[in-house]
């Protein structure tokens, strides 16, 4: 008769079971951190964020920030003086020296002086404006020399590159072949704006007077009528 043998128990170590689970463990516990650490590796090497600062992309805040710099070496805002009462005196003072009168003229008795102006930019604007309008004269002007055909939305783009926003520039219109503009420029309780006619190599770009406050209207503008720098 054969006698069964049972098989043999096998008896397992406690500290061999707890070396697997340890494993299992520490396995678990690895895999996450090395995904975070590879989410905040690729967030810190990556593209910077395409949130702009939006105070400081704002078409205003760029407008303002040009304004500055055209007229940084301008005097800083103040009143206006108030204009002189009598005539204009002479630039260079001294005794006038008489005209001799041509054949059949009739010798004046007295010279006529020029008056001062009671009205306009020169008497109406305050020393940063007047300073400041010269440079937006000359920078503008001198940029719509090149346009051959002076259309409006090719006037309005050289001036939009010059830094004026859309939201300053009032009454652009074509006339022929001259496009005619006025810019806003009111600033800091300011009253400078310009009038503009694009012709090519006769293009006139001029200061005027606009209201202290209330909306910018072009027909309400005290004009100079100065000659604009030649090319």
């Amino acid at each position: 008769m054969t006698n069964l043998v049972p098989p043999a128990t096998v008896t397992r170590s406690p500290r061999r079971l707890w070396l697997p689970l340890a494993l299992a463990a520490l396995t678990l516990v690895t895999v996450p951190a090395c995904g975070t650490e590879k989410t905040e590796r690729a967030g810190a090497d990556g593209p910077p964020s395409t949130h702009a600062d939006t105070a400081g992309d704002r078409p205003g805040a760029a407008f303002t920030k040009m304004l500055d710099e055209v007229a940084h070496a301008c005097p800083p805002s103040a009143a206006p003086e108030a204009p002189p009462t009598g005539p204009a005196e002479p630039s260079t003072p001294g005794p006038a020296e008489p005209s001799t009168p041509g054949p059949g003229e009739t010798p004046l008795s007295d010279p006529i002086e020029p008056l001062a102006p009671t009205a306009g930019p020169e008497v109406e604007l305050n020393a940063r404006d007047w300073c400041a309008g010269v440079r937006h004269e000359q920078r503008i002007a001198e940029a719509l020399w090149d346009l051959t055909d002076p259309a409006p939305t090719e006037v309005r783009t050289v001036v939009n590159d010059l830094g004026y926003i859309d939201e300053r520039i009032h009454g652009l219109e074509r006339s022929g072949t001259t496009t005619r503009f006025s810019l806003d420029l009111r600033d800091r309780g300011g009253r400078l704006c310009l009038n503009g006619s694009a012709a090519g190599e006769q293009t006139v770009v001029d200061m005027c007077v606009a209201p202290t406050t209330g909306p910018f209207t072009p027909a309400e503008q005290s004009a100079h009528q100065g000659p604009s720098p030649t090319p």
